[in-house]
């Protein structure tokens, strides 16, 4: 996978994209980047990249010369078809699916914005996607584009040392992930639960579904109404409701 980025500050991403997972999918040339100054495409003598919006009001507005320009540029050195996705607070929420969704692109380009916001002619004819990563503003796009990056590169073959990782993370199907132990087994007195240590891999499995599910209907219920579950977990399902609710009360 190719991620291009159209970012003022490019100095921003190297420590980021030169470190943990994203440096390993580098090694094994499952990703590689490509950050571009888009300031060094505007055709203004003064380098500009931004102008006051018409009608007036508050803060700059991006120009579409250098963005449309930069993108161009891109395009042209590859025949097929990028995604070109606006990091903008006003798009789609991020989430897993979208991710998967974009990991199976070969080349992608990110736009990051900064100031008041874009030209509505590159929100119009140019880009493909536009994303958001919360109900939030930052000061520019640049952390949002590491975050999807990050999130998508991560579902390349050979990044993770263990593939099943990415199946069991949270929301990869739709449900928070189950509790975790490790060494040691009792640590001040808090002991790891017997199932896990008792080698019945059916009886594990019944459990961290029976957690997951758990945790998803105390901290996340919104994502119980998006999946269909299956008998046994509806009933496990059941189970959790009848027993959270009877401690609350409690």
């Amino acid at each position: 996978m190719k991620v291009d980025i159209l970012t003022l500050f490019p100095d921003m991403f190297t420590g980021v994209f030169e470190s943990s997972i994203l440096k390993r999918a580098q090694e094994v040339g499952a990703f590689k980047y490509n950050l571009v100054d888009f300031r060094d495409y505007t055709i203004d003598k003064h380098r500009k990249v931004d102008d006051y919006p018409y009608g007036g009001g508050a803060g700059m507005v991006l120009k579409p010369q250098p963005i449309f320009d930069a993108v161009d540029d891109l395009v042209q050195q590859d025949e097929s078809k990028p995604r070109i996705i606006l990091m903008c607070p006003q798009g789609e929420t991020f989430n897993q699916r979208k991710a998967e969704e974009l990991a199976q692109e070969d080349h992608l380009i990110l736009i990051c914005g900064h100031y008041e916001g874009y030209d509505e002619r590159i929100r119009e004819h140019l880009v493909t996607d536009e994303i958001s990563i919360g109900d939030y503003v930052l000061t520019g796009g640049e952390l949002g584009a590491m975050v999807v990056t990050d999130s998508i590169v991560r579902l390349q073959s050979d990044v993770l040392g263990n593939q099943d990782s990415a199946a069991h993370d949270s929301f990869s199907n739709q449900l928070l992930e189950h509790p975790h132990y490790t060494r040691p087994h009792n640590f001040r007195d808090m002991t790891v639960p017997e199932v896990l240590t008792s080698g019945n891999h059916q009886k594990i499995e019944d459990w961290r579904t029976y957690q997951s599910l758990k945790r998803t209907y105390i901290r996340r219920p919104d994502l119980l109404e998006q999946i269909t579950l299956s008998d046994e977990q509806q009933q496990m399902l059941e189970d959790i409701k009848v027993n959270h609710d009877v401690a609350t009360e409690g």
